[in-house]
């Protein structure tokens, strides 16, 4: 399973392997040692694990972008930076096995986690090929002992894994791919498109980012399942959350309890003053947002996420009293529904700062959208909005029997087998029939 690891990892850019083995040897020794150690020596060993870590991140991601500023910086006091740019293809998945790694060291010093001595065993937990590129996100718990174990083969489960691989292609190449056809089209020309064009590119770009990411997840769940391994939940239905803070709790949800975890709480989390509290999630979120990328756009995305938050935190009594104020509160259906559509639009005026391409850019889309000036681009000739919107619908279909119709079943889960394989023959042909099949990578590879 190392060596498939290992040829699927090589299949972009083969030498980048190097990149991996470094971290692996570094970190694998480190946590020896964390183990073997007492006193601050052990803090130092963790020291240096992390810094191999974050200084491959450091090279790789952030390099040019933090010389690109210096740069701009300098420039305005009449300087000149003659600090070379490195011309270097980020690694795929680079910061995901990064963090998972990152999390083996910290367990350990932590002492939640025993040492790994099996250096092919904790080779195969940073590399493990299903969730190697894009997650989830493991943690050495979860994943480590699972190697050890013997998995037999088991029909229910291997039925169960390949539903939710299908799914997961269902959801990338059926809806993600054909949305970001628009998106593209859209977001990539910014001076020609008008208000509502962009207002429905952004509603269109937040379910290809959920059904492109979720869709991996999906399918890398899935694959992990076949073979009798169980990952983490990574998504749980993130856009009926009827508050930010539930958005993310159910968004990335291997990434965002890892900087609860790790980051949160290391700075003291909600056990400080309360205007700590506030920067310490102003903090998180911010470095959030630079993780997913070496742009400003990232940053401000995770920064205006934060904000969501503490601002609900400052206007929580307020907004309970209004509630009551104009009776929503004795209508909670309304009232859970409101919450909703309020949570998906916050949501997604911070993706416009995801998706463009530079912060001009972004605040150029948000005027336009404010104004909703010129007319809607559609070309109902093409197929490109009719069978994404299809392919909405019955997502949310999928979503909404899920989310408040658990007990019904589902046409995969159904006992009648006719029932079963009908479900699976029309998600297959749809793949086949509207799926776009132009080789289009998961956007979060390059993060």
């Amino acid at each position: 399973m190392l060596s498939a690891s290992c040829y699927f990892y090589m299949a972009f850019v083969p030498v980048y392997i190097l990149i991996l083995g470094f971290t692996i040897i570094i970190d694998y020794f480190a946590g020896i040692l964390l183990e073997k150690t007492e006193g601050k020596k052990r803090k130092y060993w963790l020291i240096a694990s992390l810094l191999a870590n974050i200084g491959v991140l450091a090279i790789f991601k952030y390099y040019n972008f933090l010389n690109n500023n210096l740069s701009e910086l300098l420039g305005s006091f009449g300087y000149q930076n003659t600090i070379p740019a490195l011309k270097i293809l980020l690694p795929i998945g680079l910061s995901f096995h990064t963090f998972q790694a990152m999390s083996y060291t910290i367990e350990v010093y932590r002492g939640h986690q025993k040492a790994e001595r099996h250096f092919g065993i904790y080779a195969l937990y940073v590399m493990f090929y299903p969730q190697l590129v894009a997650g989830p996100i493991e943690r050495p718990q979860n994943l480590l002992h699972q190697f050890y174990e013997k998995h037999e083969f088991y029909y229910d489960r291997i039925i169960e894994g390949l539903k939710m691989i299908l799914w997961g292609l269902f959801m990338k190449i059926v809806i993600a791919d054909r949305l970001a056809i628009y998106v593209n089209a859209i977001y990539n020309n910014p001076l020609q498109h008008s208000g509502k064009s962009f207002a429905m590119a952004t509603v269109f770009f937040a379910f290809q980012i959920y059904c492109d990411f979720a869709g991996y997840s999906n399918i890398a769940i899935g694959t992990a399942k076949v073979m009798g391994f169980k990952l983490m939940t990574n998504f749980n239905r993130p856009y009926f959350s009827r508050s930010i803070s539930e958005f993310w709790k159910r968004w990335h949800i291997s990434l965002s309890t890892w900087f609860r975890d790790y980051l949160y709480i290391s700075l003291g989390g909600n056990r400080v003053s309360i205007p700590r509290w506030y920067l310490n999630l102003f903090i998180v979120f911010s470095l959030s947002g630079l993780w997913h990328g070496a742009n400003w756009t990232f940053i401000i995305w995770g920064a205006i996420n934060g904000f969501y938050l503490v601002f609900a935190i400052v206007t929580e009594n307020w907004r309970k009293r209004f509630i009551q104020l104009i009776g929503l509160d004795r209508l909670p259906k309304l009232n859970n529904a409101l919450q909703i559509l309020i949570t998906f639009l916050l949501a997604c005026f911070a993706w416009i700062f995801f998706r463009a391409n530079n912060t001009s850019d972004a605040f150029l889309i948000i005027r336009k959208i404010w104004s909703m000036d010129g007319p809607l681009f559609v070309d109902w000739s093409s197929s490109t909005v009719p069978y994404a919107l299809l392919g909405i619908l019955i997502l949310l279909g999928v979503e909404i029997k899920n989310e408040y119709y658990k007990g019904s079943i589902s046409f995969m889960n159904h006992p009648i087998a006719l029932v079963r394989y009908a479900a699976y023959t029309f998600i297959f042909l749809t793949i086949l029939l509207i799926g776009v099949f132009d080789g289009g990578q998961f956007i979060y590879f390059q993060f």
